[in-house]
């Protein structure tokens, strides 16, 4: 079956949160958050190393709008349900239909970090892709000198199946780097 024929639904709640798929017009929330954290995610994400234009943030939100109806990335948007401000996005990408694998990538605008909301966020994100998209296979894949993004599939259970070493260039390609393969099953 071709996936962008797989039916699920595009928003879906936690506790605190409302998660969805990025549609157009989100492009404003987005660049106020990424320019935020500039300085926290810029060690750590190539498309962080300088501040964004709406312009910009508007045209990403509208590709990864079509990648998801496309089921090539489905990347969502996270908002505090009571307030209805944006906070961050997480994705499930390099997706494997066949297999039914997805990685998941994430980030926070630093103003909402330590607050729990990334851990109920991707753990709500797990629930999903467990529930609606019969995933057998969940990857957290991060830098090892990552403190705060590995703590997250520590929270959730996930298993460390290894360090791969060498496996990565840092942001400024200055250093090879190890990354940490955690991965949940089924």
């Amino acid at each position: 079956m071709d996936p962008i024929m797989i039916d699920f639904p595009t928003m879906f709640y936690t506790k605190q949160l409302l998660i969805r798929m990025p549609q157009p017009g989100d492009g404003k929330s987005l660049c106020e958050a990424v320019n935020a954290s500039i300085e926290e995610l810029k060690p750590w994400m190539k498309w962080a190393q300088n501040e964004h234009s709406e312009y910009d943030s508007e045209l990403v939100i509208r590709d990864t709008h079509i990648m998801f109806l496309r089921r090539e990335k489905l990347r969502f948007l996270i908002f505090l349900k009571d307030t209805g401000q944006f906070i961050g996005s997480s994705s499930l990408h390099n997706i494997d239909w066949d297999v039914r694998k997805f990685e998941i990538g994430y980030w926070i605008d630093t103003r909402y970090s330590g607050k729990g909301y990334m851990t109920e966020a991707v753990k709500g994100i797990c629930d999903f892709a467990f529930n609606q998209l019969d995933a057998r296979r969940l990857e957290i894949l991060c830098d090892t000198k990552n403190s705060k993004s590995k703590l997250i599939p520590e929270r959730l259970g996930f298993e460390l199946e290894g360090i791969m070493k060498n496996s990565d260039l840092s942001v400024d390609e200055s250093e090879l780097r190890n990354t940490y393969l955690f991965a949940k099953i089924k």
